[in-house]
């Protein structure tokens, strides 16, 4: 696994005010209007967060007039639960012991 796109993805789910994105983007796409509306802060403020977001492949976005539209990307879910899947998982020792002490 690719540690630098581990960390940017996981990078997207360590701030509150992107969570709170996230969780009004479970209900479908918004716009950006909205997600303004909704979160009470300021159009450079989501900009960054949306940035962090999409570079870690966790939003989509597109644009329709002069609004971005965001909406959640299922293929960036599936990425992020395999990376948790992948270190939730402990692998066995060539002696067959695990690496996990219980």
């Amino acid at each position: 696994m690719d540690t630098k796109k581990i960390a940017i993805m996981f990078k997207a789910f360590c701030d509150e005010n992107r969570l709170q994105i996230l969780e009004l983007l479970r209900s479908g796409e918004r716009c950006a209007c909205d997600i303004l509306e909704e979160m009470h802060i300021t159009q450079p403020t989501l900009s960054h967060h949306m940035k962090i977001l999409c570079d870690a492949g966790i939003v989509v976005g597109r644009k329709e007039g002069k609004w971005m539209h965001y909406s959640i990307s299922n293929e960036g879910l599936q990425e992020a639960m395999k990376c948790l899947e992948h270190f939730s998982n402990c692998s066995k020792s060539e002696s067959g012991k695990s690496c996990c002490k219980k």
